[in-house]
């Protein structure tokens, strides 16, 4: 055994991050396993044809569709993991989504916890990742204890018009809560940051925020470069007694006294699938079946809203949003979802995705006069949508549900956008590649038979397993995710530490 540890932590992404910074003070051995190295600087960090054109950055990872089909999913294997690269909103879920509500294409079962119980760590997740906003201009924005300790990152010239027309248009624009200090990130070049990936300390991602902070403690310590394979059990299968790992080409295993599965909710679903045995005959901890089972990824599409008489001067754009139909107080009577700004899109951005080959003046001038928009509608859980490992391999099946209501929060947003005075509108809706708001596989509840984790994190049927990734959350909302998962992981620390 090599490396005995108090805690180890499986994955250094947002909720691995969370967890060691929620541990750290608590002066146990904290050994965190990233399949991944560190970001380094480069020319491409900042070059839109490396990033979108060519996939610098891109995974050679292939995941397989239950149809059989081969797909590069967008997954990120970094110190930070997808946090790297992601757009730094950091909403929280709103006090409606911890209830059980109808939707227009089934139900969303709810939390086994209230916002009120997490709202206080949620001010602790705000606090490590310094997220810039503002609590006075969204109508859904559920009470908070503190205020946010930095104002929104300032809309640009061009988005303040934006906003204006908008609020002409009869909705409720919103600052977005960014985990972004602006003038650090625009210091190293002027572009825009979602999808681009965090070389320095612009985007307060999961390494620049939690994962800094735990290890400046000298009790935790980061492996990179070790992918971890399975998970060993001693012979009654209630402790796990070694992560097995592989480094350089080398099989290796590590000890602790307690582990905490955060790579993701697709590699950690598959982690606990591969970690089987004669006690866990389908898989650690799946007493229940459940793991792998309720995936969750969002509907999402991007929205091109172009105005030929006004030209888009912004560099980074993404500073607004709104929820005027995030609830079901509209005609639908249903909620329909979020819609907020991407970043700035630029002509070899769209020129790497338009649908069909085009020139780069062409989309160079298209870009001039488009804003472009990430529209997002819940995705309810569902048994059937689920991760396997089939030789080794990961297989999604991705059932798609709630498809009617974002169907209409397309429909609706798009009639606010023409009222705005935008005379183009495009949309692109998002398929099964676009995996960054996965959620679900290892859920969250209090009965061991239909969930993975308790109200702790806690495997139900491991004594010494906690999951605090994104795969513990039990519904998707309609927001993005990545504020509720550092919630939950700084909260598992408290009961992970046994209060130290």
């Amino acid at each position: 055994m090599a490396n005995p540890a108090d805690i180890v932590i499986i994955g250094s992404g947002i909720g691995g991050a969370s967890l060691a910074y929620s541990l750290a003070p608590s002066g146990l051995r904290i050994v965190i396993l990233e399949r991944g190295d560190y970001l380094k600087d480069s020319p491409q960090a900042r070059d839109d044809i490396a990033i979108f054109q060519k996939g610098f950055y891109r995974s050679s990872e292939e995941w397989l569709g239950t149809d059989g089909q081969s797909f590069l999913p967008g997954n990120y294997y970094y110190v930070g993991g997808n946090s790297k690269f992601f757009g730094a909103v950091m909403y929280r879920y709103r006090r409606e989504d911890f209830a059980a509500r109808r939707h227009m294409d089934g139900a969303s079962p709810g939390w086994p916890i209230s916002y009120e119980e997490l709202s206080p760590w949620y001010d602790k997740a705000e606090a490590v990742f310094q997220v810039r906003g503002s609590t006075g201009d969204d109508p859904t924005e559920p009470p908070h204890h503190k205020a946010y300790a930095y104002p929104p990152v300032p809309d640009e010239p061009a988005i303040a018009s934006v906003r204006r027309r908008l609020a002409k248009a009869g909705v409720r624009p919103a600052s977005l809560p960014l985990a972004v200090d602006i003038d650090a990130w625009l210091r190293r070049a002027g572009t825009g940051w979602d999808a681009f990936p965090n070389t320095g300390q612009g985007k307060i991602d999961a390494e620049v925020g939690p994962l800094a902070s735990a290890l400046a403690f000298p009790n935790v310590s980061i492996l990179t470069g070790a992918t971890v394979s399975r998970l060993d059990t001693d012979a009654s299968g209630r402790r796990i007694v070694a992560a097995v790992y592989v480094k350089d080409g080398t099989e290796q295993r590590i000890s602790a006294d307690r582990f905490a599965v955060a790579a993701g909710a697709v590699q950690s679903a598959a982690l606990l699938l591969r970690s089987k045995s004669k006690t866990h005959p389908t898989g650690l901890g799946n007493s229940s079946d459940q793991v792998g089972r309720n995936f969750m990824n969002h509907n999402t599409t991007a929205m091109l809203t172009i105005d030929p008489r006004a030209p888009n001067t912004s560099v980074y754009q993404k500073t607004i949003g709104f929820n005027d139909f995030y609830n079901a107080d509209n005609e639908y009577g249903f909620p329909l979802g979020n819609v907020q700004l991407l970043g700035r899109i630029t002509g070899n951005i769209l020129k790497a995705n338009f649908p069909v080959p085009a020139p780069g003046w062409f989309t160079n001038l298209m870009a001039r006069y488009a804003y472009g928009w990430f529209l997002t509608s819940e995705d309810l859980p569902s048994a059937e949508s689920r991760v396997v490992v089939r030789d080794d391999r990961i297989v999604m099946n991705w059932v798609r549900t709630n498809m009617r209501a974002h169907e209409a929060l397309i429909a609706k947003t798009r009639a606010v956008m023409r009222k705005a005075g935008f005379p183009i509108v495009l949309t692109h809706t998002f398929g099964r590649k676009t995996t960054s708001h996965q959620c679900g596989t290892a859920r969250m509840g209090t009965d061991p038979k239909t969930t993975v984790v308790d109200l702790d994190c806690r495997s139900h049927d491991v004594e010494n397993l906690y999951v605090t990734d994104a795969s513990v959350l039990p519904t998707s909302a309609a927001v993005n995710p990545a504020l509720t998962v550092a919630a939950l992981a700084i909260k598992a620390g408290k009961s992970l530490s046994g209060g130290r």
